[in-house]
């Protein structure tokens, strides 16, 4: 009997040292959510980075991270301007889709609001759109589900970090009367005290990842950089100072190295509270831009504001490019390089995979997490966007415009429906889009404006 007592007791042992779903063998390798920091580059080109090949632009903070997990080289923004495309970023929709929601919502409340005279309901549309972010249900929305605090900082058009559904953010909105101080409004309206983040603090964020040591968090690290004025401290100058390039080259690159010092304080300040290892970070430019070392823009203010001809508010593969980045230690592999096509609506998607939460069914974007851990590739056989704005002499900020564009594996296509223009190029050849082969490729031509015009349909126009 006390040789089976003993036996009986050695079992019950042993059942209760095995490990089961509900109690891992090792608690602390349990799985737990990541923090998620969003990095955006603000009127970034795409080629000036040195991991894009750029050795003549010091960024050795982004090159460590492109080298420590998977990078994008053909990734794209919906626009040719920030606001739409940090709108898709929000809310995993195309701008064009955007759009159309909101002025859905603004005709349901036109019928509510019969009493007002038209000018009174002008005014009412315009502050809707102002705040129509909070009707959709965005990234942090969705995060804050899964007990997620978040963060904004840096660029922001949505009138208020609230409009988001952030925790907590550096935009708090302005005031009737300030819209009435037209230039001083206008950046309170790009991102007010917001703008301030790496260009003059860093405390905001470092203040929000201390209170919030305890809960997964997510960032919005959008700084106003590179973007103009292109005034970074002379400590970035001078490592360009006597370059042979131009003066605009050295001041826009001085910008993207004072991005890139920002990027590493960050990344710094994560590792010193012991956050970094269980950390995802996502790159991603919001439009394109060009200042090529031997271009000079000083004296031509459209372009010292708004880069070459090929970038911002334009209609180049440049106007879109961008390189998209992953990186999460210990989850991503480390220097791994794709050149599948990837639009940028594809990153909250993906963000959502990594957390094991559903992708909502209004979202454009998919996930490249399979991309990424090379169950998948080419997700992507084309994409296709549209512009509505684009530069013009007459006003700094462009004018309006409809325009299309679509990007496949060997050709990058554009169609100016305002002008009546259509232009081809062949990426393989000619990647800085430098001669229009349209009239020597009619038929695919064609083929392309036909697969737009299906496009157009399928949103409605």
């Amino acid at each position: 009997m006390k040789s089976f007592c003993s036996i009986f007791s050695l079992l019950i042992f042993l059942i209760a040292c095995t490990p089961t779903e509900e109690s891992p063998e090792n608690p602390s390798e349990s799985p737990t959510l990541p923090n998620i920091v969003l990095l955006i580059g603000d009127d970034q080109g795409y080629p000036y980075f040195g991991f894009m090949g750029a050795d003549y632009v010091h960024t050795p903070h982004m090159d460590s991270l492109a080298a420590s997990g998977t990078l994008f080289t053909q990734g794209y923004v919906p626009a040719n301007h920030c606001r739409p495309s940090l709108q898709s970023l929000m809310t995993g929709t195309l701008p064009i889709e955007y759009d159309r929601e909101v002025n859905a919502l603004i005709d349901q409340e036109k019928e509510a609001h019969a009493e007002l005279t038209p000018e009174e309901w002008q005014a009412f549309a315009t502050e809707f759109r102002f705040h129509a972010m909070q009707h959709f249900k965005t990234l942090p929305k969705l995060l804050a589900e899964s007990g997620y605090v978040s963060f904004q900082g840096g660029k922001w058009w949505e009138y208020s970090y609230e409009n988001g559904g952030f925790s907590e953010g550096m935009t708090t909105g302005w005031t009737v009367k300030d819209r009435e101080n037209g230039s001083k409004w206008f950046k309170q309206f790009m991102g007010g005290s917001g703008l301030e983040l790496a260009r003059a603090t860093m405390e905001p964020v470092y203040d929000f990842i201390d209170k919030n040591s305890e809960a997964p968090f997510f960032i919005w690290y959008a700084p106003e950089l590179p973007h103009y004025p292109f005034d970074a401290p002379e400590a970035y100058y001078n490592r360009y100072r006597n370059e042979d390039m131009t003066e605009s080259a050295k001041r826009y690159y001085a910008n993207c190295t004072w991005f890139d010092e920002g990027v590493g304080e960050l990344t710094r300040y994560l590792k010193e509270k012991e956050e970094f290892d269980n950390t995802l970070f996502i790159y991603v430019n919001d439009n394109g831009w060009e200042q090529n070392p031997d271009q000079e823009f000083r004296h031509d203010s459209l372009r010292w504001h708004n880069g070459g001809d090929k970038g911002k508010l334009s209609m180049y593969d440049q106007s879109f490019r961008t390189p998209i980045i992953f990186s999460w230690k210990g989850h991503i592999e480390a220097g791994v390089v794709k050149q599948d096509l990837m639009h940028s609506a594809d990153i909250p998607a993906t963000i959502l995979d990594y957390l094991g939460l559903p992708v909502p069914g209004t979202y454009f974007g998919q996930s490249y997490r399979p991309v990424i851990e090379g169950k998948a590739s080419h997700l992507r056989g084309e994409i296709i966007g549209n512009i509505d704005q684009m530069r013009w002499e007459g006003d700094m900020m462009g004018k309006t415009v409809e325009g299309y564009w679509l990007r496949n594996e060997q050709w990058f296509f554009k169609w100016n429906l305002t002008l009546g223009t259509k232009a081809l190029f062949d990426m393989e050849k000619d990647p800085r889009n430098e001669e229009n082969v349209a009239e020597q490729n009619a038929e695919l031509v064609e083929e392309l404006t036909s697969q737009i015009e299906d496009w157009k349909r399928s949103k409605g126009r």
